[in-house]
């Protein structure tokens, strides 16, 4: 395993660039998934997280692996671990797409990393994505995707995960109620295929958890909307999230955020549990 685990390291450096179009229909449908009443029109900029709902992969039904992702080994490196999760990204925003535009997307991968991990051995692709419209760069983010192996069954919170308490230090702070249909609308307006979302059977039966898990950029933009409407009509230069423990849609949980001193905003999510689900800062313009 080993030695499998270490000529995944190979495909650092491949490279995938897709086209797409920024079309209102998919901006619509993540403006109703969050009750903002805006509806953006041609000519319009995008949000901070818009560009999630495009480039989405398109490949035959027989290239689709068992947990709803493509198949590994073709741009992904063919990882013998089963679970998937998106750990989180860095994402420096330039210019916001802009609503009728032609748009691009290069995917770099630019490291693999092997490293022990709480449960088992984990290994983590560092996905250089850069975007550009037709006026030039517009998003420049590195995503780490995260493979583990499933937990031993007697391993405790081996599922859940554990995190240290959230802060209670926070300016604002809101509840977030997860349900299966918001949940699939983001896995649609997003076209994302992960079964572990959306596949009740599947996240609890074949990959062991208590319910369905809610999509890490669908928490990052809660976070994100929330320090936003705190800051109106400053643009996002910066942000970055990291996945600490998943939430799932089976109880509420809480988005939080402070302002720093330095004009950042501190941002976390909060487990039912009152621990940290995800971490997160984001600079204003």
């Amino acid at each position: 395993m080993s030695q499998d685990l270490e000529s995944l390291k190979d495909w650092i450096g491949r490279t995938e660039e897709v086209e797409d179009r920024v079309t209102q229909f998919q901006i619509h449908g993540l403006r109703a998934l969050f009750d903002d009443a805006t509806v953006p029109q041609e000519g319009d900029p995008c949000g901070p997280m818009d560009h999630w709902c495009f480039f989405g992969p398109r490949v035959p039904k027989s290239q689709i692996g068992a947990d709803g992702h493509p198949q590994r080994g073709g741009f992904m490196p063919p990882v013998p671990l089963p679970r998937r999760m998106f750990g989180g990204c860095r994402a420096t925003h330039h210019q916001p797409f802009i609503i009728g535009e032609k748009v691009r997307r290069k995917n770099t991968i630019s490291d693999v990393v092997i490293k022990p991990g709480r449960t088992g051995t984990l290994v983590i692709c560092t996905v250089k994505a850069e975007y550009s419209g037709e006026n030039g760069p517009a998003i420049t983010e590195m995503q780490d995707i995260i493979y583990r192996d499933n937990p031993p069954a007697d391993a405790k919170d081996g599922a859940v995960g554990k995190t240290n308490p959230a802060p209670s230090d926070h300016d604002y702070i809101r509840t977030i109620e997860p349900d299966p249909v918001s949940m699939f609308s983001y896995s649609a307006v997003t076209f994302n295929g992960h079964r572990i979302h959306y596949d009740r059977k599947y996240v609890t039966e074949v990959e062991g958890y208590p319910g369905l898990i809610v999509h890490g950029p669908l928490t990052a933009s809660h976070m994100l909307y929330q320090a936003m409407e705190k800051n109106p009509g400053k643009p996002v230069t910066q942000f970055d999230f990291q996945a600490r423990a998943p939430l799932f849609d089976i109880d509420p949980f809480q988005v939080a955020g402070k302002a720093n001193a330095d004009g950042t905003h501190s941002l976390w999510s909060i487990t039912p549990q009152g621990t940290v689900g995800t971490l997160a800062t984001v600079t204003f313009g």
